[in-house]
């Protein structure tokens, strides 16, 4: 019977291609850095070619090299499919999660609870990858993200977490200098602050008793996080959009006021996603289910919680 090919060596060597070193592969893999590049010498041995130059400074593949990286990726995945495949059945979940979330809501609503998840799943692990970026998660290798939209439809599977209300928002600075807009068409006349992690050019869409006006923000400054956004709305550079988790305190303290409340923007949800097919591995699904427990009471909490807007129209909060 002929030797059967060497798969360890052949994972080993994809995932050196994939990260470009093999000190970065022998961290992720958990080996020494002998061991995995022992593996790629003996698969370069069998073949009888050498598959990667290597130096202290550079890392290319051969032309051998390329060749083989397709299938040798091809090889790594299935490996990981058919233990992820067994591990979804197991009693036990254990393992790693690669979860991507938006940056500010990842900081303040996802850090802060995976210390009592994983105090309760010791055998599992999660790397938490924070950008406010559209991550591809097939390509990029994440088992799931969250994201924070009006979800089109989509071949990746979603699993709403919770509401997420945003606000139109302004400083009392700003809206004694500038004047306070009653309608979306009064926007073309203020100062707007944008977001630019929009997929398509940003609109801002209100709606009122089935009538809708759509503005397209302009002005001194965008920025691709919210937070980022945040100190320019409060020192009275202009007017904005956000989520009100960014808000809350903001509004709270009157340091900033929630403009035109009675026209309404669209209301978003955070979602919980994951690629298509199937089955989860066990490490992701309680994973999710933990979040939507956890995040549920979120949803709660903005239920009962005092108006946003708790401003005068001169801009003094109420005592109450």
């Amino acid at each position: 019977m002929a030797n059967l090919p060497d798969f360890e060596g052949l994972a080993i060597f994809a995932k050196v291609v994939e990260i470009r070193s093999f000190a970065g592969a022998a961290a992720e893999l958990k080996l020494s850095k002998a061991t995995v590049s022992k593996a790629v010498s003996r698969v370069e041995a069998r073949l009888g070619a050498r598959l990667i130059n290597r130096t202290s400074r550079q890392f290319a593949l051969t032309d051998a090299g390329r060749q083989l990286a397709g299938r040798a990726a091809h090889i790594l995945a299935e490996g990981e499919a058919a233990e992820d495949a067994a591990l979804a059945h197991a009693a036990v979940p254990r393992g790693l999660v690669r979860l991507a979330a938006p940056m500010s809501f990842g900081v303040l609503h996802v850090a802060p609870l995976l210390p009592e998840f994983l105090a309760a799943h010791p055998e599992v692990s999660v790397d938490l990858h924070l950008s406010d970026a559209m991550v591809d998660l097939i390509g990029e290798g994440f088992d799931a993200a969250i994201r924070i939209a009006i979800l089109s439809d989509s071949s990746l599977v979603a699993r709403r977490l919770c509401e997420m209300q945003p606000y139109l928002v302004g400083s009392p600075a700003y809206l004694k200098k500038h004047g306070r807009p009653r309608h979306p068409v009064d926007l073309a006349e203020h100062r707007c602050i944008g977001y630019g992690y929009t997929m398509t050019p940003e609109t801002w869409r209100f709606t009122k008793d089935g009538k809708s006006a759509t503005v397209r923000p302009s002005g001194p400054l965008r920025a691709n996080n919210g937070d980022a956004m945040l100190p320019a709305l409060i020192a009275g550079i202009g007017v904005g959009v956000l989520p009100e988790f960014i808000l809350r305190d903001a509004l709270v303290a009157g340091r900033l006021e929630r403009l035109m409340p009675d026209w309404s923007l669209p209301t978003a949800a955070v979602y919980w996603i994951t690629p298509p097919g199937g089955p989860r591995p066990k490490r992701v699904e309680v994973l999710a289910d933990f979040l939507v427990e956890k995040l549920a009471q979120y949803t709660r909490r903005q239920t009962t919680a005092p108006p946003m807007s708790m401003q005068t129209p001169a801009g003094k909060a109420r005592r109450r």
